[in-house]
């Protein structure tokens, strides 16, 4: 009987270590999974990281690309602005340099010629005159600096210019400095 008991205390430990063995094997396994786990996590952070500082320069070199499309287009149209500008500067020295030999009728006709030129530049830019006389008052577009009684105009409506007013495509530039009727009273 002892030599059983003996027997069955050795199949114990042997079962015990076995199962030792198998627990370390287990847990030895398990480390390096996750030691391995671990590394691949590491190197997609790198990954991710370096990704994104690219991601990141290149939408720096979009925006500053963008910014110099934009200021070269700005410069591109303002050369071509100054050399429409340039065209009337022209006509006005030329016109200084003649003065002394034009009487006062061939003067103001070249005023005109001036002016009508500089208007046309001016409107193909997109530069127009706010209407005003005879029309009804648009704070908008016009700023009052008179209020006058007429009997000839309903309450409202522009009676004189003093100062011309521009829009710029659909925004005003320069509101028109008028008179404006506020009826009879």
């Amino acid at each position: 009987m002892e030599e059983q008991r003996d027997k069955s205390a050795e199949q114990a430990n042997t079962i015990d270590q076995q199962g030792t063995n198998g627990a370390e094997k287990n847990v030895d396994q398990r480390i390096a999974d996750l030691e391995a786990q671990l590394a691949q996590s590491k190197k997609e952070a790198v990954e991710n990281w370096n990704k994104y500082l690219r991601e990141r320069a290149d939408w720096d070199n979009f925006r500053k690309r963008q910014e110099r499309l934009v200021s070269d287009r700005v410069l591109y149209q303002k050369k071509a602005l100054f050399n429409k500008l340039l065209e009337v500067m022209d006509n006005v020295e030329r016109a200084l340099v003649y003065e002394d030999t034009m009487d006062k009728t061939q003067i103001q006709h070249t005023l005109h010629m001036l002016q009508w030129q500089m208007n046309e530049v001016l409107r193909g830019e997109g530069l127009n005159a706010v209407p005003t006389v005879g029309e009804a008052f648009n704070p908008y577009m016009h700023e009052a600096v008179e209020a006058v009684e007429s009997s000839e105009q309903p309450d409202g409506m522009v009676l004189e210019e003093l100062r011309k007013g521009y829009t710029l495509g659909e925004e005003t530039l320069r509101p028109a400095r008028v008179k404006v009727s506020v009826g009879n009273k």
